[in-house]
């Protein structure tokens, strides 16, 4: 399969869900109704990615709180869900707490960034590395330091490690940076992109992001695809990328 339009959207939802998938692959729903359950007591590592029909959405919020029961978790609303998915959860008493834009680019089409003078970008190649790897990204999603030996312990059993490729950045010797490639559905997935607070607006994001999208290009990816934060909307806007939907999270009322 080959993916040449932005708008293509499909491939790029498929990618994103397969990715939070691989945080659960072993527990999860493919009818329906998606989810991933990492067990991890944090609301980002456990949710609900697809609904593809609100025929009967009270079943689905049961379906969905038996499956989540005892973690954490979200609701995601995006272009692969029934049109109607967030108004009927919404009439049910779910609350939408943000907005995630996903965002695309033409990767022959790609502005180069600004690499800082010294960033060597590197591939995770073994179990130490991966480590700190870990250590480096939690503190940007905030997860808890009591989380991060389970976090590490599911990054390294994830059954996907083939479509992944994951960098690290340094700077004179010093690992400030991450980003990961998920190479599926023909499209180069860019997430994990983060960088010490210490460390940005120096266009380390940036460079990391091109390093994982040219790699993406080369296994023959041409259309690269994210969901962006607050604070790296505008750095991917500044790259060539284009807003082409949104993820609406939404959280269930307490039962």
């Amino acid at each position: 399969m080959t993916v040449n339009s932005m708008t293509d959207l499909m491939p790029q939802v498929a990618n994103c869900r397969d990715y939070w998938l691989g945080w659960g692959a072993d527990d999860r729903l493919e009818d329906s109704l998606s989810h991933y359950r990492s067990g991890l007591a944090d609301p980002q590592l456990n949710g609900v990615l697809r609904l593809r029909s609100t025929h009967d959405v009270e079943g689905a919020m049961h379906q969905a709180g038996e499956s989540l029961a005892g973690v954490p978790w979200m609701w995601w609303v995006g272009p692969d869900s029934a049109p109607d998915a967030a108004e009927r959860l919404i009439g049910h008493g779910a609350v939408q707490v943000a907005s995630v834009p996903i965002m695309a680019v033409d990767i022959d089409r790609l502005a180069d960034p600004d690499v800082p003078t010294g960033l060597k970008v590197q591939t995770v190649d073994d179990a130490d590395a991966l480590a700190e790897w870990v250590r480096v990204y939690t503190p940007s999603f905030s997860f808890a330091p009591d989380l991060v030996d389970d976090i590490l312990r599911v990054e390294s059993g994830r059954p996907d490690a083939s479509r992944i490729v994951r960098l690290i950045g340094r700077l004179d010797g010093r690992a400030v940076g991450t980003a990961l490639l998920y190479d599926a559905h023909a499209v180069a997935g860019v997430y994990v992109v983060t960088t010490l607070e210490s460390h940005r607006r120096k266009g380390i994001g940036a460079a990391l992001t091109a390093a994982a999208l040219t790699m993406g290009r080369a296994r023959g990816a041409r259309i690269g695809t994210l969901q962006a934060s607050s604070l790296g909307a505008s750095v991917y806007d500044r790259m060539g990328f284009t807003a082409v939907a949104e993820y609406r999270l939404l959280r269930l009322p307490a039962r």
